[in-house]
């Protein structure tokens, strides 16, 4: 399998890459960066659509435009062109500082925050559901530095990555209210490995971890074993989605900022080497779940 590079705008922190199948076309932020894309495959144009907000992740919301969170909070956002709507700030008197996302089949967005300084004390972070009316509860409490979010196939299963802890949990979640209950570990990557970020799952509840780091993407099965690992040329390998008309195509993000941190592995260099900055993809010839849309009105 070959990993294809296709856009290139040297992104300092590619992220949370969302396949449109409506339009059969790929969006795609630079949190970073501040800028947001769009990749048409069939003409194989990248463009960037908007700079100057800051997108940590975001969904498409049913009602049109996108669900967006970042450093701030939670926000509606009718276009790439307008303004930003805020929908959450704080939740139980804490800021909302927030990195990736992911929404569940009831249209709720699920979100987490982050507090982490390699240098400093820091306090814990929370996972975060803001409801389809715009409320937000905590559903659980004692993350360091909360990355992807995914669902199983049926929905029945919460998975919310913790970078700095190298581990993927896995909980119960109700649909019908939207709690999640009997966290427990699902992946516990290993010191010398780099660290879990951005997460998706495919038909079979495997889950696809891109590893940042760890200049890979790794396949997990439903006991948490390794099931395949995809070389990426890049060594901050950030997120991953799944698109193309079957949704069997992987397009990975990557990031070209050199972020150096504790959770590095061992002999990890921070200096020199191909960090990353591109888009890239590959045929996987498996299927992955579509992701949501969110369903929140104000």
């Amino acid at each position: 399998m070959n990993v294809e590079l296709i856009a290139d705008f040297n992104d300092l922190c590619g992220e949370c890459p969302i396949w449109d199948s409506a339009s059969a076309s790929l969006y795609w932020t630079d949190c970073a960066g501040s800028r947001f894309y769009h990749y048409n495959p069939r003409n194989g144009q990248a463009a960037i659509l908007r700079t100057g907000v800051e997108v940590n992740g975001f969904r498409f919301n049913r009602s049109g435009g996108f669900v967006v969170s970042n450093s701030s909070g939670v926000w509606l956002w009718p276009s790439p062109d307008a303004e930003l709507v805020p929908v959450v700030s704080q939740v139980d008197g804490r800021p909302c500082r927030l990195n990736d996302c992911a929404a569940d089949p009831a249209g709720r967005l699920l979100t987490g925050s982050l507090f982490y300084h390699p240098a400093h004390d820091y306090p814990l972070g929370q996972l975060i559901s803001i409801g389809t009316n715009g409320v937000a509860r905590v559903l659980d409490e004692g993350y360091h530095l909360s990355n992807g979010i995914a669902f199983s196939p049926d929905g029945s299963l919460l998975y919310a990555t913790d970078s700095v802890s190298r581990r993927i949990y896995e909980y119960d979640y109700d649909l019908r209210s939207g709690t999640a209950s009997n966290r427990r570990v699902r992946v516990q990557v290993p010191r010398d490995q780099g660290v879990p970020d951005g997460l998706r799952v495919d038909t079979s509840g495997f889950l696809w971890s891109a590893q940042w780091y760890g200049s890979c993407v790794v396949r997990y099965d439903p006991e948490g074993t390794e099931e395949r690992r995809i070389p990426v040329p890049a060594k901050q390998t950030s997120c991953v989605t799944f698109g193309g008309p079957d949704l069997t195509t992987l397009y990975i993000t990557t990031a070209g900022l050199s972020e150096p941190m504790p959770v590095m592995p061992p002999g990890y260099d921070a200096v020199e080497g191909q960090f990353g900055g591109p888009l890239y993809r590959i045929e996987v010839e498996i299927q992955g779940l579509p992701d949501l849309p969110a369903d929140i009105v104000l």
